[in-house]
């Protein structure tokens, strides 16, 4: 290898979003039997465009390979502690929660983080708890809670889910927004930069969910010079919150729709048919969301409009990693 694609290679690093991902996830033998769970898409596909850094919470508080497995246990009404799966003791409750918390560095230059389904120490959602009857999904792994806890706004996802089509766009959309957001902070928020974000991804925002598009409208509303690091740190969970509800037909639909009324004077009687049916279309469930996209691009190549140029909702990533083929 020769030092200029050395430095090539560094650079392509440098350039990729830094996303915290579960060791055995990327094929790292640390479960509790010796073995892993590699997911080829996230190590493959994403791993093309993330900088995907490897953490295991079991190993980091020193439990070993093998080890015995360990799970979540209700003590009481509502106490949860992680234990052994054939013993009360050890607890690696505060272990775990102590691991997230020294993590707190790393965790806070992090645009994203992959975790372990069903994983009692890196579980998102519905793990397993155990009582004296039956186990109950209903739990979060305590290391993932914990990041959680202190991160309310950093997208987080399990393996698992991003199988399913609407999930996967969703969270590598979050992840690509708050690349975009650290990125603005590094330079030094001001108010003006704080209203551009906002105005960039506007559409976007509206095809989650249009009442916290209004809400976070009203919260700029009162941003000023002097309180402009406080607003952007509640805008910031606020939109994260908004964005993690999967975007609709429905309102994509009233998206593409207003985006049309922007080439309402340029584009011919047959330009605007073809646009409208496929819209329509969409609608329908007939096509995908890339179609009328795409449609629209080309229309605004013809016709530019220096709003939709700045809109980060026709190219919310790269168009190479065909994600809106499937929604």
């Amino acid at each position: 290898m020769t030092a200029e694609e050395t430095s090539e290679q560094i650079e392509e690093q440098k350039n990729k979003i830094p996303v915290g991902i579960s060791s055995c996830l990327l094929g790292e033998k640390v479960r509790y039997d010796g073995g892993h769970k590699n997911n080829s898409y996230v190590g493959k596909t994403l791993g093309q465009y993330f900088d995907l850094q490897a953490f295991c919470p079991e190993l980091d508080i020193g439990l070993g390979i093998p080890r015995k497995p360990i799970r979540l246990s209700r003590k009481g009404s509502d106490v949860i502690r992680c234990i052994p799966v054939d013993n009360p003791e050890p607890d690696f409750t505060d272990a775990l929660a102590k691991s997230a918390n020294e993590k707190k560095q790393w965790h806070s230059n992090l645009c994203g983080y992959i975790v372990k389904k069903d994983s009692p120490s890196c579980g998102m959602e519905r793990v397993k708890i155990w009582d004296d009857v039956m186990p109950i999904r209903e739990g979060v792994g305590i290391y993932a809670g914990k990041m959680m806890e202190n991160f309310p706004y950093l997208p987080v996802e399990e393996e698992g889910r991003l199988g399913d089509a609407v999930l996967r766009e969703n969270f590598i959309q979050r992840v690509f927004i708050m690349r975009r957001w650290r990125q603005l902070n590094e330079q030094g928020m001001t108010l003006n930069d704080l209203l551009k974000f906002h105005a960039r991804h506007k559409l976007i925002i509206m095809s989650h969910n249009q009442n916290r598009y209004r809400e976070l409208g009203q919260l700029l509303a009162a941003a000023r010079k002097e309180n402009v690091l406080e607003v952007a740190e509640e805008y910031l969970l606020r939109l994260m919150r908004a964005l993690k509800i999967p975007a609709t037909r429905g309102n994509h639909v009233n998206v593409l729709q207003h985006i049309q009324g922007y080439l309402k004077k340029p584009l011919g009687a047959d330009d605007k048919l073809e646009l409208t049916e496929t819209v329509e279309k969409y609608r329908l469930g007939q096509l995908p969301l890339i179609v009328p996209i795409t449609l629209l691009n080309h229309f605004f190549r013809k016709h530019p409009d220096a709003y939709i140029a700045n809109s980060w909702y026709m190219n919310p990533y790269p168009e190479e990693m065909c994600l809106q083929n499937h929604i």
